[in-house]
């Protein structure tokens, strides 16, 4: 009897805790959001933040606002977003940078990859482009290959993804060419459509418009196929440079203990907003593919690519401090 009685009073507690953590749920949210991205303004990352912001403001009737906080390969705006209150009303948009390159890249990170988040869903993503500016004599990868060999030159870059394919290219295609940092994609391709630079390794998505108005000249793009945005541009390996078959991602996370049920709402909402037409019609013009997973999706996704580039990086020797 006594043994039923303590079982009964485990499950009321278990109950009541249950009841407490729904209804912190039900509250859920009880004022304003923001939605941290490590960028600046304009690039593929915020369009995606913004999306969704705009959409959980309407659904929410609460001020759902985007902050950029650019710089540093994203260390600063994960610093901000690991710093942040537990409770669900900040959210962050790393990129695979963020939770699967960056421990292989640097000794030391304000944030820890693994501790300092929790995976809601990720979101899409989208192949790389190499691309020259119009001066640059090399309609081809195997030309530019030629010419970065004549001539030592320098490509731009504007996050850390496009870096490390242009590493990775480097060491595929044995060319000497000096990586040049930006804060974000849009410099990094002003600068090159300028001439300041005259190669950049950029997401498909910011660079789409760029090529499209002749601006700079694709020679290849990365992934396993062709981009349909681009079915004229070869992949890598068609182009001779086998290895390059990498694709960025975008997500959403949160600080860590933040509680399972207000994650499971913030995921229920946020993929029932990526998955929507339009959405869809939104990120596929800007070339990225939705994906819209589950928060066990997304973690075992940034933990087989934290092994994937953990091989690459250390492959191609790159560290960043």
């Amino acid at each position: 009897m006594k043994h039923f009685l303590k079982l009964v009073l485990v499950l009321l507690a278990l109950v009541g805790s249950t009841n407490a953590t729904s209804a912190g749920a039900d509250k859920f949210p009880s004022g304003p959001i923001r939605i941290i991205v490590p960028f600046p303004p304009g690039g593929g990352t915020d369009t995606v933040a913004r999306l969704v912001s705009a959409r959980l403001s309407e659904r929410w009737k609460v001020p759902v606002n985007v902050e950029n906080r650019p710089g540093g390969n994203t260390l600063i705006g994960a610093d901000a977003a690991a710093r942040a209150a537990p409770d669900g009303h900040t959210l962050f948009v790393p990129i695979d940078s963020t939770l699967a390159m960056n421990q292989w890249l640097y000794n030391r990170l304000p944030y820890d990859p693994v501790k300092s988040f929790a995976p809601v869903t990720l979101a899409a993503t989208m192949p790389m482009v190499l691309a020259v500016n119009p001066a640059v004599k090399a309609t081809t990868v195997k030309e530019l290959i030629a010419l970065s060999k004549a001539e030592p030159t320098a490509y731009a870059h504007g996050a850390l993804p496009a870096q490390i394919a242009g590493e990775v290219f480097k060491v595929s295609a044995k060319v000497d060419m000096v990586s040049v940092a930006y804060k974000g994609s849009s410099q990094a391709m002003i600068d090159t459509v300028g001439g300041s630079v005259p190669v950049i390794f950029d997401a498909l998505g910011p660079a789409l418009a760029f090529v499209k108005s002749g601006k700079v000249r694709a020679l290849a793009v990365t992934g396993a196929a062709r981009s349909p945005l681009l079915p004229d541009v070869p992949t890598f390996a068609e182009a001779g440079v086998p290895g390059e078959e990498l694709l960025t991602w975008i997500g959403f996370a949160v600080p860590a203990n933040v509680d399972r049920t207000i994650i499971a709402k913030l995921n229920t909402e946020i993929v029932d907003i990526l998955k929507m037409p339009e959405t869809r019609e939104q990120l596929s013009k800007l070339g990225m593919q939705v994906v819209a997973s589950t928060p066990e999706q997304f973690a075992r996704t940034i933990q087989s690519d934290a092994a994937k580039f953990e091989r690459i990086i250390k492959a191609a020797g790159i560290k960043l401090d």
